[in-house]
């Protein structure tokens, strides 16, 4: 067994993650990372979050790789202060918000709008769901017509609103040449997301690991919530808290403790014992490789 480990590169989620149920940090996940990362482990973060929002997540670890920020829309070194790597949203894509814009402008039947840029936010649409998001996330923002958005460097757009609206969005969305334009995520009952084509988590991740010739089969990522499953359905190591739920689980390799338990010291644990090792050496037995 390697008591080095410059070979893995290990990805987590944060909320329901990383940390517990009440946002806080185990001591446990902090303990592991530190060890992993000194063994010359590869660790960072993903998250849906802005640059500046993600950071505070990001100091209070030991990662020391770039971040996936956005949901894989970039590619973030904190070291350089530098947004390394982009996705952007085209002019199909924008063309769909302001006709989302359009249509759900009633008391009743609205939808909040936000244009996220690489560490700013435009609220196209403002309502109490968007505020609030912003006061949580500590984001730089301003409210402001669409009109007055820049056309370059859309990273991603959230919709936020009742589930009613945003279950009628689905429906329009599933009605439209858009689902194959563009991405949409569903991140909670509230939310719908949206990225450019073919761009999620799992995207960033692997673009991170092919510029440090890390192989496929020994990326691992762990997430809770299906906004994870792209990136839980890429890596070659997916993993998941046990709180998760069943469909998460059945797309992952490795289950890990409860959150509030440490699931990411867990994970890193089973990787430095050298089973993920030996898990990757059978895959490869099974396909014929060696």
């Amino acid at each position: 067994m390697s008591n080095t480990f410059e070979n893995w590169l290990v990805v987590s989620d944060i909320d329901g993650t990383l940390n517990n149920k009440i946002r806080r940090l185990p001591k446990r996940n902090y303990d592991a990372i530190k060890e992993f990362t000194e063994k010359g482990g590869n660790f960072t973060l993903a998250s849906g979050r802005l640059t500046s929002s993600l950071k505070r997540n990001y100091d209070r670890v030991t990662p020391n790789q770039p971040a996936i920020v956005l949901n894989g829309a970039g590619l973030y070194d904190f070291g350089k202060n530098e947004m390394l790597w982009r996705s952007t949203i085209g002019k199909e894509g924008q063309d769909f918000v302001r006709k989302v814009l359009e249509s759900y402008n009633e008391a009743f039947k609205s939808l909040d709008v936000g244009i996220y840029f690489d560490d700013y936010v435009y609220i196209v649409k403002q309502g109490l769901l968007g505020r609030w998001t912003m006061n949580i996330d500590k984001a730089h923002y301003e409210v402001t017509s669409i009109d007055d958005v820049p056309t370059e460097g859309w990273m991603k757009v959230i919709f936020w609103g009742l589930p009613v609206n945003i279950n009628s969005l689905r429906r329009l969305i599933d009605r439209s040449p858009i689902k194959n334009e563009v991405n949409f995520m569903a991140s909670s009952l509230w939310t719908m997301e949206m990225l450019a084509k073919d761009t999620h988590k799992g995207t960033a991740i692997m673009e991170l690991a092919k510029r440090m010739g890390i192989e496929k089969s020994h990326v691992a990522a762990i997430g809770d919530y299906f906004n994870d499953w792209d990136m839980l359905q890429t890596v070659g190591l997916p993993a998941c808290p046990a709180q998760a739920p069943k469909a998460i689980h059945d797309l992952c390799s490795y289950e890990a403790c409860h959150c509030n338990d440490g699931c990411v010291a867990d994970l890193l644990e089973f990787i430095m014992s050298g089973k993920a090792e030996k898990m990757v050496h059978l895959k490869h037995l099974a396909r014929g490789d060696e």
